[in-house]
């Protein structure tokens, strides 16, 4: 659903998780208490639980810190700073992936990044959707021109950036984070998170390329049940639902701007090592689905240009580009 003026603010009023009175609420907007009901009835569909208590109000059931950009340049450092050219928060977007995609198109120039409080159709890789409750996770994009080198210039980048994620989230003392080949974030054999990688451009000239982040905070259990595996968020890893999110999304920027940046120049192999530390695939009984070919055998990490190895039955080892691994928890 879109969202009115009239229902974001109704939603900033009541993110700070504490009650407040229908009259209340009805004279901040200027509005009936009739009018401020319809307006509640409309936040389920965001994802957004809340409780009504007679003679308290209403509060959401999981209070909310919504994106400010002045809150998240507040926690930038001067590095990261430097390579933000436009700086962006939609409170809804198709997707902020898409969106960047098309600005592309458009000669936006390099180092913009965009960030969403939901999305209405979240990408993840291969064209799956992805989960995207109002104010609750981090839907973050970042818009990048490579100059040398086309499409070759980016090989590996996707596991270079979730090497930037786990840094970002141990500067927050949240420790026990793996990556799983080629892009997605992991805990303890749950789903954290996910990169997806898009570009377009030569592929020996200048190409663009869009960095998509999705990072669960808080999923209220009634916007999971369509997720096909095991999941899980911040919120559930640390135990606590007060989270600093605009301090924990500039700390991802701290991060990865300076990476992305430096990137055609020092490309995997200054991260690969780093990368293996953190490899949750390792020694693991896997299938890799490449199209409708699925490969068996026991993953034996990844070469020095980020490429999967799998150790077959027969004891030789081969290398893969690219494709989907699934694997057992057991």
């Amino acid at each position: 659903m879109l969202i009115s003026e009239r229902l974001k603010t109704i939603i900033k009023l009541l993110a700070d998780g504490e009650f407040h009175s229908g009259t209340e609420l009805a004279e901040g907007l200027s509005v009936s208490r009739s009018a401020i009901w319809k307006q509640l009835n409309s936040l389920p569909s965001l994802g957004l639980g809340y409780k009504a208590v007679s003679g308290k109000g209403y509060r959401l059931n999981v209070p909310l810190e919504l994106f400010t950009e002045e809150q998240i340049f507040q926690s930038l450092n001067v590095q990261a700073r430097q390579f933000i050219t436009l700086f962006e928060i939609h409170d809804q977007i198709n997707s902020t992936n898409t969106y960047l995609m098309e600005c592309a198109r458009k000669n936006a120039s390099s180092g913009f990044v965009c960030l969403a409080e939901s999305q209405l159709n979240g990408k993840g890789r291969r064209g799956r959707d992805w989960v995207s409750p109002y104010g609750s996770n981090i839907y973050l994009s970042i818009l990048w021109r490579f100059q040398q080198n086309g499409l070759a210039s980016i090989s590996g980048l996707s596991l270079a950036v979730g090497v930037a994620i786990i840094r970002a989230l141990k500067h927050h003392h949240i420790e026990n984070i793996g990556l799983k080949w080629p892009n997605d974030i992991f805990c303890e054999g749950k789903k954290l998170g996910g990169i997806l990688v898009e570009a377009s451009g030569e592929s020996d000239g200048p190409c663009s390329v869009v960095i998509g982040l999705g990072l669960n905070f808080f999923l209220p259990e009634t916007e999971t049940e369509n997720i096909t595996q095991p999941w899980t968020d911040l919120s559930k890893i640390t135990g606590q639902n007060r989270l600093p999110r605009n301090q924990i999304t500039a700390t991802m920027l701290n991060h990865l701007l300076p990476l992305i940046a430096g990137y055609e120049k020092d490309g995997i192999q200054a991260y690969i090592d780093e990368w293996r530390s953190y490899d949750c695939l390792k020694q693991k009984q896997a299938t890799l689905h490449i199209g409708k070919h699925k490969i068996e055998g026991i993953v034996e990490g990844v070469d020095k240009n980020g490429m999967l190895l799998i150790k077959h039955s027969d004891g030789t080892i081969k290398s893969f580009a690219s494709g989907e691994v699934s694997f057992s928890l057991s």
